[in-house]
């Protein structure tokens, strides 16, 4: 009989560890915690070989009490919470306890740290979760920690990294989304003694999306920031024609915790369901803040998994206020033909702090001596520190003119030039809010109608512009509001089919039913138990008969098993684009000019006609201006 056995403190240490330290960018995301919670307000991390080998992060928060050291290394030792009523309501970014303990057991590693109130700080080396040495020496306020030969002492761990190139990227991608969770920290990072990233921490988000972005995104984002009930949602949509082919851009933190949420995202997606392509996912950077008591961070050692009380409010709220934001704006996009030269900005001056340099910085000029030494602070005077601040120096020194400085405001400061160039690009634009437009009541009178091309397009002059009409989104527009004003005013056509249609469905498809039993019945839909898991479908829209009703219901069902089921009608309707696409007119199909009138007389009288229910463009525009400039009339 196998017999059971207490496990060595060694053995538990690493076992903890596995959680905690998956990779060098695990470690680098704890300590970042750390110094985020400390108050800090410049944070440098400088790494070496993807992490594997060196890993040092500097900040110039509270530090740490020379008493209070050796308690911090070991288990479950943490000054974010003192008691299980304060898992709560967590509002720092750590509280487990784990992090230097689980980074210690599996590493050399070697602490210095002084508080504002001590004269002197303390050195503290550990080993594999072994302490070696401490000493009391010379140090500025805050705290550096060095991470040397990151699972030394545990082979088949580190077998499993990927190569420090890698590795390092994972690192500079958490770099990215802590300085975009915290836009006042000013967050460093040097990658193999180059600087690799540098923001300056004046609170500007816009700015650090626009270093780490660039202009093009930077310069397509609508500002957002609302607040209800208790919740709060602030940061930049991107406009729709940024939109990327994964969801890796959809960025969101929950109380300034980079987090990864089925139900966030999904509602992100949902709110630019109209706006945005199928398979095709929208850039956001958002901030969500709601009362730490609606939320249990507790959920896995990596704090990236959030649940919360109240998801159906959740999802409603962040849904509407980016319909409604994305709504405000008119999104027709304009093609220019002509290929814009890389764009170059001049960047102005700024100096962005160093963790140690909060003395200095007071000083009017924010510079150094012209002799390039530095001289020492109060407790700075320790070879080992000066050797620190000596190479964040020299590290300054060498900047690069971009990295060295930057921009303060990119859209007034942005210097920009163009030239024409012979080949065609299309680069869609937002129309500007105060020129005349197209869709309204009172152009109708002098518009032009041109004709139809390709059998699918139509061409409608009006002021200096050439529009472009696609008949299919138009008309599947048309469509889609015309059924949702038949839902509203309760008015919907059904359809009884002959026989009735038999379906049989998986146990999560019956709770979707039971769940929008009405909304579907509304909606026009009759569904009835068949017994055991079958259903039979005896109605359908009168829209939609004729149009596989079993294959359409069931993809309605497939998208509805997405996001969190509410039971409400407004989270029916969002699925009601795919019918209208089914039962529009389709491209490659002659319409007379009449109906082409009739079609954008009705596109004229929607609340938003600019997009089709998936994303897609219904109507592009063409300036007069761009067309003679390639005709040479314009030089």
């Amino acid at each position: 009989m196998a017999q059971i056995h207490l496990l060595s403190k060694e053995t538990i240490d690493k076992i903890a560890a596995g959680e905690v330290v998956e990779r060098p960018a695990s470690v680098v995301k704890e300590l970042l915690e750390n110094a985020v919670d400390a108050k800090a307000t410049a944070v440098t991390v400088e790494i070496k070989e993807g992490g594997i080998s060196f890993i040092r992060v500097t900040d110039n928060g509270c530090g740490i009490e020379k008493a209070q050291v050796p308690k911090a290394f070991l288990r479950h030792a943490t000054s974010k919470i003192s008691s299980e009523k304060d898992l709560s309501h967590i509002v720092s970014l750590g509280f487990r306890g784990e992090a230097l303990s689980s980074i210690c057991a599996v590493s050399q590693m070697e602490l210095i740290t002084r508080t504002e109130q001590e004269l002197t700080g303390i050195r503290y080396e550990a080993e594999g979760g072994v302490e070696k040495e401490a000493e009391e020496i010379g140090a500025p306020k805050g705290t550096t920690i060095i991470v040397r030969n990151l699972f030394f002492n545990t082979p088949v761990r580190k077998k499993f990294l990927k190569q420090p190139q890698t590795e390092g990227g994972y690192i500079s991608d958490l770099m990215e989304h802590m300085a975009m969770s915290n836009p006042g920290v000013s967050f460093k990072f040097v990658n193999n003694g180059q600087i690799r990233f540098h923001t300056s921490g004046n609170r500007d988000l816009q700015e650090i999306i626009y270093r780490i972005y660039g202009k093009d995104i930077s310069s397509a984002l609508l500002k957002l920031d609302v607040e209800e009930e208790g919740i709060r949602l602030h940061g930049y949509l991107g406009k729709p024609e940024i939109n990327r082919s994964n969801r890796s851009f959809e960025i969101y933190f929950v109380n300034g915790r980079f987090i990864k949420s089925h139900l966030i995202g999904k509602a992100i997606e949902e709110g630019y369901r109209k706006y945005v392509m199928q398979h095709k996912f929208p850039f956001v950077v958002l901030h969500l803040e709601i009362n730490a008591q609606e939320i249990d961070v507790n959920v896995h050692p990596s704090k990236m998994e959030v649940r919360f009380t109240n998801e159906a409010k959740l999802y409603s709220f962040i849904v509407r206020h980016i319909e409604e934001a994305l709504h405000q704006r008119e999104l027709i996009p304009e093609i220019r033909l002509v290929q814009e030269k890389e764009e170059k900005e001049t960047l102005l001056p700024g100096i962005i702090p160093e963790p140690f340099e909060t003395r200095r910085l007071e000083q009017k000029n924010n510079g150094f001596p012209v002799d390039g030494r530095i001289p020492p602070a109060d407790g700075e005077n320790t070879p080992v520190m000066q050797d620190i601040l000596q190479n964040q120096w020299e590290e300054k020194k060498n900047l690069t003119e971009n990295q060295t400085y930057y921009v303060e405001n990119a859209e007034n400061h942005a210097n920009t030039v163009r030239e024409e160039a012979p080949l065609f690009v299309e680069k869609p634009i937002q129309m500007n809010l105060f020129e005349e437009k197209l869709l309204t009541k009172e152009a109708r009178m002098e518009y032009r109608i041109l004709g139809q091309i390709f059998a699918t397009y139509w061409l409608v002059a009006f002021k200096d512009k050439l529009y472009i009409i696609d008949q299919h989104a138009a008309h599947e527009k048309v469509k889609y509001e015309s059924y949702i004003k038949q839902l509203r005013g309760k008015q919907v056509q059904s359809q009884m089919l002959a026989p009735p249609v038999i379906m049989t469905l998986t146990g999560r498809e019956e709770t979707i039913i039971r769940e929008y039993k009405d909304a579907f019945a509304k909606m026009g839909f009759e569904i009835e138990s068949f017994g055991g898991n079958e259903y039979t479908l005896r109605s359908v829209p009168a829209d939609l008969y004729g149009l596989s009703e079993i294959r359409l219901f069931k993809e309605m069902l497939d998208e509805l098993s997405k996001g969190p089921l509410t039971g409400t009608m407004e989270a029916v309707t969002g699925r009601i684009a795919t019918m209208a696409c089914k039962a529009a007119v389709k491209g490659n199909q002659e319409m007379s000019q009449e109906e082409a009138q009739a079609l954008i007389d009705e596109l004229l009288l929607l609340e938003d006609p600019y997009h089709c229910p998936h994303g897609r463009p219904t109507i592009i525009s063409m300036s007069k201006y761009e067309i003679e400039k390639k005709f040479k009339r314009i030089v």
